[in-house]
């Protein structure tokens, strides 16, 4: 029985020495029970030694801090499962870092008017003493691209010896024929411009004249031109303005009374005054 034993012991041993380097342990404590004549593998007792178990084998494998060799593969590659904190960012946490949206609700702002223009028209002297309403009105139409004559124009303008009553007329009527009723009628009740006056009226100048329309301006007394010209119109007078220079502070007129005279360049301040106690279409 104990050549049996032993003869188990060597497969044992030699089994051991083909594992792991730690179970080199085990063996080594296998070494000394036989070199201990078997006293170990008998106990204390007189039970079959083949029913004992090594100890050092025993406390070398109920030893759970020891892992198996697939748990050692397993423990010594990394590991493939992301950390938490390297998950990538949900869609909601990236377009909170992501450059803000542009405020698509303003709404742009128009182009910046250009410092000179001057609209194409075509220019015709009144008909008549009185017919200068008529006139200017159907120059500016022209520069916008709309063909009327004066005595179409007359009828809808109340136009009557007497002349064309205000720029309210002017301005109902380029209303009825320009798209989009983009005229406004601005009156200069005093009998001199404020430079809040001059100003708006440099400013609607250059808006209707970069729209491509036309203003039609209602004056009354004396304004002189840039080239020293005197224009008198006591009882008063309309004109068309059709273009402007140096961003709006000087004004191209097309007037109607002279055709000797079509057209000329006054001062947006000139022309302010010379529309007091009257107004203008733009």
């Amino acid at each position: 029985m104990e050549e049996h034993v032993k003869h188990h012991l060597k497969r044992q041993l030699r089994r051991l020495a083909s594992e792991r380097p730690y179970q080199v342990a085990a063996a080594s404590a296998a070494a000394l029970v036989l070199a201990s004549g078997g006293a170990l593998l008998t106990g204390g007792d007189d039970a079959p030694a083949a029913a004992q178990t090594p100890v050092g084998v025993a406390e070398l494998r109920g030893d759970t801090t020891v892992a198996s060799r697939g748990e050692a593969r397993t423990a010594a590659a990394p590991s493939s499962a992301a950390p938490a904190s390297a998950a990538p960012a949900s869609p909601s946490a990236a377009a909170s870092t992501a450059a803000p949206n542009p405020d698509l609700t303003r709404k742009p702002e128009p182009p910046k008017a250009p410092t000179r223009k001057i609209l194409k028209y075509d220019y015709e002297a009144q008909t008549t003493y009185f017919n200068c309403g008529p006139a200017a009105v159907r120059n500016a139409l022209s520069a916008t691209g709309i063909a009327r004559t004066q005595d179409q124009l007359a009828g809808p303008l109340g136009t009557t010896e007497m002349g064309t009553n205000s720029a309210e007329d002017t301005t109902r009527v380029l209303n009825a024929v320009v798209k989009g009723d983009p005229y406004r009628t601005r009156m200069i009740p005093g009998g001199a411009a404020t430079p809040a006056q001059m100003d708006r009226l440099q400013a609607d100048v250059v808006a209707a004249i970069a729209d491509g329309r036309g203003v039609v301006v209602n004056v009354a007394g004396t304004a002189t031109d840039t080239e020293g010209g005197w224009h008198s119109f006591p009882g008063g007078h309309y004109i068309a303005v059709v273009g402007y220079s140096d961003d709006g502070r000087l004004v191209r007129i097309a007037d109607s009374a002279d055709p000797a005279t079509p057209a000329y360049w006054m001062t947006a301040i000139d022309l302010a005054n010379w529309a007091a106690t009257r107004g203008y279409s733009a």
